[in-house]
C-alpha cells in the first residue's frame, strides 16, 4: 500500500496532463517564456510567491515548495536551451529566495524535456564546489585565495575596512548568481572580507557529467 501512495505521490508532483494556456485557479503568473510556450504559477503569501507550477507545452510540473520573492525585479528567470550539448534543448529556472544590501540567494533548477521524460537533473551545490576547490587566508592587509595552481593575492588596505569589521576569512554565500553563457550554466559567488566589501567573485562553469551538472571549471575573478 504505501509503495502505491508514494508513486501517486510523484506523479502528481511531477507532470500531469493539462490544457496548454490555461490559467490555474488560485495561481499567480510569476513568470512566463511565450515563444517557448512555458508558463509559470505560484500561490503568494506577503512577500513571497510559493506553491509551483509550470505549464510546459501543456504539461503541468508541481513544485509545492519552491519560493520566490514578489519583487518583479527579482522575477523567475526561464531559459530553454541545450546546456549538455546532447542537442535537446534543458528547461532551465532560476528563483531568488532572497535579496538586500549586499545579499542575493538565488537557486538553480534543470529539467531534462524530451517527449519521454520530464524530470528534474542535479546541480551540484555551488558553496560546496567552491569550499572543496579553494583555500583563503584573510589578513588585515591582504586577502589570498588559491584554486588548484592559481594563487591570488587582493590588497584590502586601501579599502580601508576598520580591522574589528574584517571577517576571520573570506566569505562565500551571501550573494550566488546564476546565468546562462554560451549555452553553460554559470554560477557567481561574492568572496567578501567584510559585511559590506567584496573583493572578487568565484566563478564556477557547469558541465553535465555522471548523470548531473558537476563543475567544468572553478575560476576567481578579482573586482578591479
Amino acid at each position: 500500500m504505501k509503495k502505491y501512495i508514494i508513486l501517486i505521490m510523484a506523479y502528481l508532483l511531477v507532470v500531469a496532463p493539462n490544457k496548454s494556456g490555461a490559467t490555474i485557479s488560485g495561481y499567480y503568473i510569476v513568470s512566463k517564456s511565450g515563444k517557448d510556450d512555458i508558463t509559470m504559477y505560484a500561490k503568494k503569501i506577503d512577500d513571497l510567491y510559493y506553491d509551483f507550477k509550470i505549464d510546459f507545452k501543456g504539461r503541468i510540473a508541481s513544485r509545492p515548495f519552491w519560493m520566490n520573492v514578489t519583487n518583479p525585479t527579482y522575477a523567475p528567470k526561464i531559459y530553454y536551451e541545450d546546456i549538455n550539448q546532447d542537442e535537446k534543448n534543458e528547461l532551465i529556472i532560476i528563483l531568488t529566495k532572497g535579496y538586500g544590501t549586499g545579499a542575493l540567494d538565488e537557486e538553480v533548477y534543470v529539467f531534462e524535456t524530451d517527449s519521454n521524460r520530464f524530470g528534474e537533473v542535479l546541480v551540484d551545490n555551488p558553496l560546496a564546489v567552491v569550499l572543496k576547490n579553494t583555500k583563503t587566508r584573510l589578513t588585515l592587509t591582504a586577502a589570498k585565495l588559491s584554486i588548484g595552481d592559481k594563487q591570488y593575492v587582493v590588497n584590502i588596505s586601501p579599502v580601508g575596512i576598520k580591522p574589528e569589521n574584517i571577517f576571520k576569512d573570506i566569505y562565500f554565500g551571501s550573494i550566488i548568481k546564476y546565468e546562462l553563457e554560451n549555452n553553460h550554466l554559470i554560477a557567481r559567488l561574492a568572496a567578501q572580507v567584510s559585511l559590506a566589501h567584496s573583493i572578487g567573485e568565484v566563478i564556477i562553469t557547469y558541465e553535465y557529467r555522471d548523470k548531473m551538472y558537476q563543475a567544468r571549471s572553478v575560476d576567481f575573478r578579482p573586482y578591479k
